[in-house]
Formats: C-alpha cells, structure tokens, sequence
C-alpha cells in the first residue's frame, strides 16, 4: 500500500504538468503514451522475475511470454521491440552459467521471436539470485489497441488460462520434500503432481496473441493479464480504472486439475479466494455477452486449448467480488496432445 501510493504521487505530478489525459500509465498493464508525431501511440511494459521451473529454455519462454503478456492485454498484436533483463547468479560455477543460462536466453528468443519481434538489447548483471526479464514495446494507431476502461453493463469475463500456476509449481518440489509431501498425499498423487506442473509450466510459456486478436474481432471493452495478484486482484485493478460505474463479478474458477483439492488442505496458497499468485497467465477480457462463446469457440480453433466464460460486469462502483463458494472448473491436465516447443 505505501509503495502504491508513492507512485500515485508520481502520476499527481504528471497531472499538475496537464499532460495528455489519453496517457495511461501506473497501475495498469502497460504504458500508454501518445507521441508527437502522426497520431501514434507507444504502448510499453516492463517486468521481470526469478526462475519458477527446472528447464531454462522454457524458464526463458515464460519469461518473455509474461513481459510481452502486458502489451497483449492492451489488444495489441504487433510488438516492435524487446530488450531483455538478464542476471546471473554469483553462485553459479562457469560450466552452469554457460549451459543454464544460454538455454535461458534462446527459449526467450524463441518466445519473442514467436510473438514477431526481436531482442534489440537489454541489460545483464551479476546478482545472487537468476532474473530474467524485459521490455515490450510496439507503436500503434489509435486503433491498434484497446485501452482497458471502457467495460459496460451487461459485458462478461472471459478468462483465456487455467488459474493454480502457483500451487503446480509449489507442489512439484515438495514432491521431494517428505514432510510437506505428507501433508497432501491424502489429496493428490506424485503422478497427477508431474502433470499439473507441466500443464502448468506449457500455460505459461503460451502467448496469449491470439487472444489479443480476437479482442478486436469481439468488440471487447477491456482486458487484463492475470499475473501476480491473482484472479480477484487483477480484476479489482481493473475495475478501478472503468469510465462506467460498474463492478466485476467472477463466478467460477477454471484451476488446473487436482491443484483445487491441494488448495483446499493448504489454504495459505489463497487459490480458491482468487488471490493466489499467477506467472504468464491468461487474459481476463470483458466481452459482449453476446461475442463470448464465439471467442472462446475461436481460441479452441485456433489453439486447441480453452477459454472460460467466469464472470460478468455489473452496475457498481468499480470494485470487483469473487462470489461465495465460487463454480470450481477442473481443467485437464493434457488438453492438447503435443506441445510447440
């Protein structure tokens, strides 16, 4: 809260310089800043984490697919540019550093190289821990994106990933930890732990591009990517920010199979309150209700994998409520045979 309302001083001194009011800046996805020239927009994000899984070349792939998951949720299809964050570990010896951290860099590579840009430049350093990350930026008209405020009564949400990132990876490794294993081995098997995780680990390194395209063929209102404030978290930054006086209401939780049983006996993992946290998760969109089941419909076309329909917007006062005893949505541990990568 204290560092949140820090950077709100930085957008009260932007406001008192009367900089343009179609800016969009802190506290939503990306930047949104017009240019001087040609009635252009540069949408931009940056952002950057420790590695989650045991292969680097998909801990890269993820990576890049969170950073550029932020210019996505803007219904933006086209990225310009991308810088890398890169840091390697002191702890690392030579032989680690160069085999790790190479497959790091290339499934990042691939990544942004599949969401059509390329890495320009970046920054590296030495630190105790691994981070990777990044910039996104692409230049667009007014009608390359769709600016994330203008939600309306009636809309529904539609979310474009299984939620329980978080909870797959967790129990993946106390999967060799005896006592906390002992603490859900009543709920869930070593087996159905590998496949969460890998469920979860291909979730995360899936862009979500086609979702951002199908944003404009759906007419939607707006949109944000779930990442690391969960479902309900997002869904409130969100809703601060509608023109109209409306709230969110989520319904149901899509979770990837089995993590919701884990949830349950490890409440602390908040999966099922809707604030567990997320890495490169889906986009949660505010859709006419009408375009809805075609836009889910479409994602499975296009990508074989699911879109949930999971909430919908209200009249209220910008806020956002996950509902009591919310619809849990089991979703497959292996719901399209074969990975891209």
């Amino acid at each position: 809260m204290v560092l949140e309302n820090l950077l709100r001083e930085l957008e009260g001194a932007e406001k008192e310089q009367q900089v343009d009011p179609s800016k969009i800046g802190i506290g939503m996805d990306s930047c949104v800043i017009p240019l001087r020239h040609n009635n252009l927009f540069m949408i931009q994000t940056t952002d950057y984490f420790y590695p989650l899984v045991d292969d680097p070349y998909m801990m890269g792939r993820i990576a890049c697919a969170n950073v550029v998951s932020d210019v996505f949720a803007m219904g933006v299809t086209e990225i310009d540019n991308m810088l890398m964050i890169l840091a390697v570990s002191t702890q690392m010896t030579d032989k680690e550093r160069d085999v790790t951290m190479t497959l790091m860099i290339e499934g990042f590579k691939d990544a942004a190289a599949e969401a059509g840009s390329l890495v320009s430049g970046g920054e590296t350093a030495i630190n105790p821990w691994v981070t990777i990350g990044g910039v996104a930026t692409s230049i667009c008209p007014a009608d390359g994106f769709i600016s994330p405020e203008n939600a309306v009564e009636g809309d529904v949400l539609v979310l474009t990933k299984p939620l329980g990132t978080q909870v797959a990876v967790n129990v993946h490794v106390w999967a060799d930890m005896p006592t906390r294993w002992a603490n859900i081995e009543h709920v869930v098997t070593k087996e159905q732990v590998k496949k969460a995780y890998e469920r979860a680990m291909y979730s995360m390194a899936r862009l979500n591009k086609t979702a951002a395209a199908l944003m404009h063929v759906h007419k939607a209102h707006a949109a944000t990517d779930v990442t690391g404030f969960g479902i309900l978290g997002h869904a409130e930054n969100l809703a601060k920010f509608q023109k109209n006086p409306v709230s969110l209401i989520v319904h149901s939780l899509p979770i990837i199979a089995h993590m919701a049983a884990v949830a349950k006996v490890r409440a602390h993992f908040k999966l099922l309150q809707g604030t567990s946290a997320e890495t490169s998760g889906g986009l949660l969109i505010c859709l006419p209700k009408e375009r809805a089941a075609a836009f889910c419909a479409d994602i499975k076309k296009l990508e074989g994998y699911s879109a949930w329909i999971v909430g919908e917007v209200v009249k209220g006062d910008r806020t956002a409520k996950l509902v009591e005893n919310p619809t849990i949505i089991e979703v497959p541990e292996v719901e399209k045979e074969g990975e891209l990568w």
